[in-house]
């Protein structure tokens, strides 16, 4: 599985595709939608070290997007243990991305999909759709699209 974020790769333009249609793009430091404050994001929910006020350009946002989904890739190689196409592991790329390494793993989703129960996995995706306790209809369409991915070559 190494090397399927590489600069360039099908699977990276994918996973950038993905997780840039559903968290726009954003060159000004904004408050968390859920909690109106922490964390302040930036580009395409980028939270690490942002503060009110930062600023990125397009190029950057782009450069940092592509840079931060490796980390979560390499999360998601490490805690799925059974083999995955490439649409599966775009998918949970893109919910590690979201809701990060640690909540991703330790996730009915993974565990499931790492006891051979696929689609189950891939459906229980589907319950991700909260922050701080609402329901966001952006959130409910991001997993239903990361399910279609997880299913495809099932």
């Amino acid at each position: 599985m190494a090397n399927r974020m590489k600069k360039g790769s099908a699977v990276a333009a994918a996973a950038v595709a993905l997780v840039g249609g559903f968290e726009g793009l954003r060159q000004h430091a904004y408050p968390d939608p859920a909690t109106q404050g922490q964390p302040w994001t930036i580009c395409y929910g980028s939270t690490n070290g942002v503060k009110p006020g930062d600023y990125k350009t397009v190029a950057q946002c782009k450069a940092l997007l592509s840079l931060e989904l490796q980390k979560y890739a390499a999360g998601i190689e490490k805690c799925v243990t059974v083999p995955m196409p490439d649409s599966r592991f775009v998918s949970l790329t893109s919910f590690a991305y979201n809701v990060g390494v640690t909540a991703a793993c330790g996730s009915s989703a993974i565990k499931l999909i790492n006891q051979g129960k696929t689609a189950e996995g891939c459906e229980a995706l589907l319950r991700w759709n909260k922050a701080a306790g609402i329901t966001f209809p952006g959130l409910t369409r991001r997993r239903q699209k990361e399910r279609q991915f997880c299913l495809e070559g099932a």
